[in-house]
């Protein structure tokens, strides 16, 4: 298997009088640019999956404390237009509870003509909205899928609701939203039906994707000697299919791809914690309630929605964002060299609350 790497930078940027990145891109202190933004919509789900989400789900934020549609419209015309951003994916908890979805996607797509916009869901309901979804702009999906055997998608998300999933994924197809992206979660729990759900994948010509679990647990009962690796996963599918290793097309996408029996389908395997790319993340993300946040395990973040609703100029806004992206942490919440690519700094936030 490849070596860690945490990439190079890539750009030298100076810096202002100020201590401010002399740049009109979003660009940390070791040279990364951010042109890929996440955006959490809501902390709602309608499941409660075991890695993501305690039982009774994420303490409620109040409906006026979440961005409104165009208040998301407005920061991501500031980030294509200003930053060069190109790729804008809404998450969430799970951006389909969200009452006002599709005006957010059409909000989006009217200030981001030219990005990319897709959508992280877990499906249930997709097939009802989804035709109004493309409508208003949206360009495809990644659907959260870590079981086709319905006892075992029950037990690991708390809910029975694999058919209403299939169902959503169907509609996605039917939608011609292509290709349509599965992720699942590599647990000891999902690796027992890893071969049944990539067979489901190459059926229904989808595009999975295996993502090593991180300490984003509401529950903190993460353990990496408990962890499933990229290593024993490819083991346990290559009992069935024959895996043809492609590598990354591009040194900024998180997965790894595979062909698979030598045909048009592929998998792809996010290393997130044994193979570390953080040297070459282009992410910046708003949580729902207007912050930024520049790292997944980085608790530091900065308020865009009082600038929003403080009668904050575009450059104002911009001047913050810029800020909050310059003091990104290199690795995993560490600010300094290239610590142990396996080790990760505590957050106090889930993944269900700071978004995917």
């Amino acid at each position: 298997m490849p070596a860690v790497s945490l990439g190079t930078p890539q750009v030298r940027t100076a810096v202002s009088p100020d201590g401010r990145p002399d740049t009109d891109l979003l660009v940390d202190r070791f040279g990364r640019v951010a042109r890929d933004l996440r955006i959490s919509v809501t902390e709602k789900c309608s499941l409660r999956c075991t890695y993501c989400m305690p039982a009774e789900g994420l303490p409620a934020i109040a409906a006026d404390q979440l961005l409104t549609p165009d208040e998301i419209g407005r920061l991501v015309g500031i980030a294509t237009a200003r930053f060069g951003v190109h790729d804008i994916r809404l998450t969430g908890g799970e951006p389909l509870v969200r009452r006002e979805i599709v005006e957010i996607v059409s909000r989006v797509r009217a200030a981001a003509p030219d990005a990319s916009v897709s959508m992280t869901t877990n499906a249930i309901g997709l097939d009802k909205r989804v035709h109004a979804l493309v409508e208003a702009g949206l360009d495809r999906v990644n659907i959260s899928l870590d079981s086709v055997d319905r006892q075992h998608f029950a037990e690991l998300t708390r809910r029975d609701r694999l058919p209403a999933v299939l169902t959503g994924i169907r509609g996605a197809i039917d939608a011609g939203l292509s290709p349509v992206k599965l992720n699942a979660v590599l647990m000891p729990e999902t690796l027992r039906g890893a071969r049944d759900l990539l067979a489901f994948a190459v059926e229904h010509d989808c595009r999975l994707r295996f993502i090593e679990q991180m300490p984003l647990d509401a529950d903190h009962q993460w353990a990496r000697e408990h962890m499933v690796t990229a290593e024993t996963l490819l083991a346990e599918l290559g009992r069935q299919f024959t895996l043809e290793p492609l590598g990354r097309d591009d040194p900024s996408a998180p997965a790894e791809e595979w062909r698979v029996d030598g045909g048009s389908s592929t998998v792809g395997i996010i290393a997130s914690v044994t193979r570390s790319f953080c040297g070459d993340c282009d992410r910046t993300r708003l949580t729902a309630e207007g912050t930024v946040r520049s790292c997944l395990f980085g608790d530091a973040e900065t308020d865009l929605r009082g600038l929003l609703r403080g009668g904050g100029s575009d450059d104002d806004i911009a001047a913050a964002w810029q800020g909050a992206m310059w003091a990104k942490p290199w690795s995993h919440g560490f600010d300094t060299g290239a610590p142990d690519p396996e080790t990760f700094a505590p957050t106090t936030r889930s993944m269900g609350a700071i978004g995917g």
